[in-house]
């Protein structure tokens, strides 16, 4: 490999971004002892903080033009890279110093792995489930559906109780949040990227399963932590996204349940989580 390429591309998309980007910026400088290259893929309509932030920090900012969804935009993030890692995070995220290198350190403890991911700390110090098994109907879509409105279903009390176990151990799980992943490039070009026919949400999940049936592991970092306010993207415009979230998780068990005879599974699934998202945007006027 040159010398003179960086190892690690570190991509965040990024949307009108206040504040938040600097502190990504100044945390990570801790969080890694190489040179890593950053690339800030702007998807709002005005680039001029993620500019000064980028010109401050040396990054390269990528304007899209328009919002073109989380997975497009990181793929245009991604492309062209040439060193071994893709380090893909959300602006929100601050790093916890050294955690890049632990994540690499992992990595190379796992060959197989093509998706790593960190603890993530809610801002009140608590470890947020970032690692999960793939959704189901016995655990993560009856905890999905019902959670809300039946909040000790034997499905979230399952759901909960497999993360809780495994929060501290590293391991490998069936999907890792795309809010904050190290990927090995060679792995992510493999299974094509993200899945731009997601808009937002879900296109992590895809891409776990996708890596696992190509032969790559998905692997939980624990002694890796960032902090990340999970909030901060949704405060704004919460039934958007509220919306956005319930459409994607339709679209990925359609998928998964794609067989002509579970048509009855599919308009159950479609007619739970449209009901599902009725009642959380009510939930927030």
């Amino acid at each position: 490999m040159n010398a003179d390429v960086p190892e690690i591309r570190v991509v965040c998309v990024t949307y009108h971004p206040g504040a938040e980007l600097e502190d990504f910026m100044e945390t990570l400088a801790a969080a890694s002892t190489v040179p890593v290259e950053i690339v800030f893929v702007e998807n709002g309509a005005d680039p001029a903080i993620a500019r000064r932030v980028a010109d401050d920090h040396g990054a390269t900012v990528v304007e899209t033009g328009a919002n073109l969804g989380y997975g497009t935009a990181a793929n245009r993030g991604a492309a062209g890279a040439s060193g071994e890692w893709l380090v893909l995070a959300n602006p929100d995220v601050q790093w916890v110093a050294g955690s890049l290198d632990e994540l690499v350190r992992a990595a190379r403890r796992h060959p197989r792995a093509g998706a790593l991911g960190p603890a993530m700390l809610n801002l009140d110090g608590t470890v947020y489930p970032s690692a999960r098994a793939l959704p189901s109907l016995r655990t993560g879509a009856g905890h999905a559906l019902l959670v809300h409105v039946w909040p000790r279903n034997p499905w979230t009390k399952a759901y909960l109780k497999t993360q809780e176990n495994n929060q501290g151990v590293e391991h490998e799980t069936g999907w890792l949040s795309g809010a904050c992943l190290l990927l090995r490039r060679e792995a992510f070009v493999e299974v094509g990227g993200f899945d731009e026919s997601y808009f937002m949400f879900f296109e992590d999940v895809d891409l776990g399963d996708r890596l696992a049936r190509a032969g790559w592991s998905n692997v939980y970092v624990p002694t890796a932590r960032v902090v990340h306010d999970q909030g901060s993207s949704w405060r704004e415009r919460p039934a958007a996204m509220i919306r956005a979230h319930h459409r994607s998780a339709e679209q990925y068990l359609r998928r998964k349940y794609a067989a002509w005879y579970l048509f009855p599974l599919r308009w159950a699934i479609a007619t739970g989580l449209r009901a599902r998202s009725w009642i959380q945007i009510r939930a927030t006027r």
